[in-house]
C-alpha cells in the first residue's frame, strides 16, 4: 500500500495596493519625480504651475545622495534653471558636465537631459546622470603623474608648462618672471661617483632651491641638472635677481656625498614676463638663452631682445654658411707676406671671404666665430686646404715651374680636436701634387693650450709631411714658454694690436723687441702683423723682424691678382 504525502500549500501574503506617492516639493516652484530601478541615477521630472515635481526615487538615485529629501535635493536646487530652460525650450536633448560636491570629495556626472515630441502630455523629461568620477581621478591621477618628476616629486617640464599656461595671461604677464638655473659641472659628479649619487645630490638642491623660495612661487625640474622657476614680481624684476642671489646663497655651502664634500655652483637666467608678447612658454626658452650668457659672463643675466636678435642672425648666418660651403660659393683671397730686408713676396696668407645671396660681403669675423660654433669649421677648413693646395699647383703651371712662394693656412682649435688634419693635408697635397714644404700652418696660442700632448702628436705629423708651422698672434692668448721650447714651430706671428702704433708707444716697442729676442734665441723667425708704413717696416727690420704683412704691401686679393702682384713685386 502507497501512501503519499500530500503537499502543503504555500499560501503567501496578499501585496498591499498601491499607494500614490506623494508629490516631493523643494521650495516655491520647484518639485520632482524620480523612477526606480534604472541601471543609473535618473529621474523623470515634470514641469507643473508650481514648479518641478518628481513621483519616484530610484535606489541609485538615492545612494548617489540626489534625492532623499526634497527640498535637500541638489540636483532641483543646483540645475533646477537649467532643468526649466530645457523643458521649456524646443530641445529633445541635452548633455552637460555637472560637478557635486566639494572639490576633494567632488563627484562628477555627465547629465543627459531627453524629452518626447508628444506635446499633449505635461511638459517633463527624463534626467540621466552617469557617474564618471572614478575615471576623472584615473585621468588626473595619470596627468599628476606625467607632470611630475619622479625623482624630486617637483613638477617636470610638462608641468611647468602647465602651471605657465593657467598663471599667466596677457594681461597678468608683467606680474611674473621664469628663472632656469643650470647646475655647473653637474656631469663630473655622475662621472666620478655614479648614477645614486648624482640623484642624491638633485634631491638635495632642489631641496635648497625650495627653501629659497616663497610659497607661492612654482620650482619644477626641468630636465637632467636644470631647474625651472616661476616667479611671482611683487616689485618688478629686482625681485627676480633677488630671489637668484638666494638660490646661488643657498648652494653655496658644500653638498656632503658619502665621504666628498661637493660644492655646487649654477648659471641662473631670467626671463621677465613683461618683456614677452608671445606664448608664455617662450620664457622658458628666453630663460634658458639668458643661462648661457650667464654661463660666460659668470653672473646672473637678464634676457634682453636684442640679444636674441643677435642669436637669430648669426643662426641664420649659420644656415646661410651651411649652403654657401656645400655649393662653393666661398672665396679664398690671398695677402702677401713680405721679407723686410728685400721686400719681395715669399708667401700669401689664404683668408676666407664670403658674399651672401643678397650680394652683402661679410667680414670673417662675422662668420668664423659662428662657423666654429656650429662646427663648420671643419668643412670650411677643409675647403680652404683643398683651395689652398689647388691655388699652389696652378700658380706653378703658370709660372713653369715653383713659382717660389708659399700659402699659409689657418687651422683652428675645433679642427685640431676634431679633425684629423694630419691625413687631411696630405690628401689634399697629393690630390694636386704640391710639396708640402710649400704650405705653412698657422695655429693660434689657445689651439695649442687646449691638448698640448695631442697637439703636439699632430704638428709633429705635419712636419714629417714637410709644413712650416707657425705660432698666429702670438703674445695675445695663454703664453706658456715651455710650449715654444717643445713644440716643433718655426715661426712667430707678432699680433697687429702690438705693431700698429708702436712708434708712438714704448710699451709696445719693449714687447715687440722682447718676442723678436725670444724667437731669434729658439732659432725660429718672426712676421709681424699690421704693417701699414715704410717707417714701421723699416723699423722693424732694425729690430730683427723677419717677414711683414699689411696694408703696405696689399690687402687680401683674389687668386688672378694675387699671382700679378707676385709677378710685378718679385721682378
Amino acid at each position: 500500500m502507497v501512501f503519499a504525502r500530500a503537499k502543503k500549500k504555500r499560501v503567501e501574503a496578499p501585496l498591499p495596493p498601491p499607494q500614490p506617492a506623494d508629490p516631493l516639493v523643494f521650495g516655491p516652484g520647484v518639485s520632482a519625480m524620480m523612477l526606480d530601478m534604472l541601471p543609473v541615477p535618473a529621474a523623470i521630472i515634470e514641469l507643473q504651475e508650481d514648479g518641478f515635481v518628481f513621483d519616484a526615487v530610484n535606489r541609485p538615485f538615492r545612494l548617489a545622495g540626489l534625492g532623499t529629501i526634497a527640498s535637500e535635493s541638489p540636483l532641483i536646487r543646483l540645475l533646477g534653471p537649467r532643468l526649466k530652460k530645457f523643458v521649456e525650450s524646443n530641445e529633445m536633448q541635452c548633455e552637460i558636465g555637472w560637478q557635486f560636491g566639494d572639490e576633494v570629495d567632488a563627484r562628477h556626472f555627465r547629465v543627459i537631459m531627453a524629452k518626447r515630441a508628444d506635446r499633449r502630455t505635461a511638459p517633463r523629461c527624463m534626467v540621466t546622470l552617469i557617474d564618471h568620477t572614478s575615471e576623472l581621478r584615473t585621468e588626473y591621477s595619470l596627468r599628476r603623474e606625467m607632470a611630475t618628476d619622479s625623482l624630486t616629486g617637483l613638477p617636470n617640464r610638462a608641468g611647468f608648462s602647465d602651471a605657465l599656461e593657467h598663471a599667466i595671461t596677457p594681461e597678468n604677464a608683467r606680474d611674473f618672471a621664469v628663472l632656469v638655473v643650470n647646475l655647473d659641472r653637474f656631469s663630473r659628479v655622475n662621472a666620478c661617483m655614479g648614477g645614486l649619487a648624482g640623484d642624491e645630490l638633485l634631491i638635495t638642491v632642489a631641496r635648497r632651491v625650495k627653501g629659497a623660495l616663497r610659497s607661492r612661487d612654482t620650482l619644477a625640474r626641468m630636465g637632467g641638472d636644470e631647474f625651472g622657476v616661476l616667479l611671482t614680481l611683487d616689485e618688478g624684476p629686482g625681485d627676480a635677481l633677488h630671489v637668484a642671489k638666494r638660490i646661488q646663497a643657498a648652494l653655496a655651502n658644500p653638498f656632503r656625498l658619502s665621504d666628498f664634500e661637493i660644492r655646487v655652483d649654477c648659471s641662473i637666467g631670467i626671463a621677465l614676463g613683461a618683456d614677452n608678447d608671445g606664448d608664455p612658454e617662450d620664457l622658458v626658452r628666453n630663460a634658458q638663452f639668458a643661462v648661457k650668457r650667464a654661463k660666460k659672463s659668470g653672473r646672473t643675466e637678464i634676457y634682453q631682445t636684442h640679444t636674441f636678435d643677435i642669436a637669430r642672425e648669426q643662426f641664420g648666418i649659420e644656415t646661410e654658411l651651411r649652403r654657401a660651403i656645400e655649393n662653393g660659393q666661398m672665396t679664398l683671397c690671398y695677402q702677401p707676406i713680405c721679407d723686410l730686408a728685400s721686400g719681395r713676396i715669399t708667401s700669401f696668407e689664404a683668408l676666407a671671404r664670403w658674399t651672401t645671396e643678397d650680394g652683402v660681403r661679410l667680414s670673417p669675423n662675422d662668420f668664423i666665430p659662428v662657423a666654429e660654433e656650429s662646427g663648420l669649421i671643419i668643412p670650411l677648413g677643409r675647403w680652404a686646404m683643398e683651395e689652398a693646395a689647388q691655388t699652389i699647383a696652378a700658380w706653378d703651371r703658370t709660372a713653369g715651374g715653383d713659382c717660389g712662394v708659399k700659402v699659409a693656412v689657418n687651422l683652428s682649435a675645433i679642427q685640431l680636436q676634431r679633425d684629423h688634419i694630419p691625413a687631411m693635408v696630405k690628401n689634399a697635397l697629393d690630390r694636386h701634387g704640391v710639396d708640402g714644404r710649400r704650405l705653412t700652418l698657422e695655429l693660434t696660442e689657445s689651439a695649442i693650450v687646449t691638448d698640448p700632448d695631442r697637439i703636439a702628436q699632430t704638428m709633429n705629423a705635419l712636419k714629417d709631411l714637410g709644413a712650416t708651422l707657425a705660432m698666429d698672434d702670438f703674445g695675445t692668448g695663454y703664453s706658456n714658454l715651455a710650449y715654444l721650447q717643445k713644440l716643433p714651430i718655426d715661426l712667430l706671428k707678432i699680433d697687429r694690436s702690438f705693431v700698429s702704433g708702436m712708434l708712438a708707444d714704448r710699451d709696445k716697442v719693449a714687447i715687440v723687441r722682447a718676442i723678436l729676442s725670444l724667437a731669434q734665441a729658439l732659432g725660429m723667425q718672426t712676421t709681424a702683423e699690421g704693417i701699414e708704413t715704410n717707417e714701421l717696416a723699416q723699423t722693424l727690420a732694425a729690430l730683427g723682424c723677419t717677414y711683414g704683412q699689411g696694408f703696405l704691401y696689399s690687402r687680401a686679393l683674389e687668386r688672378d691678382d694675387a699671382y700679378q702682384l707676385l709677378t710685378e713685386r718679385n721682378a
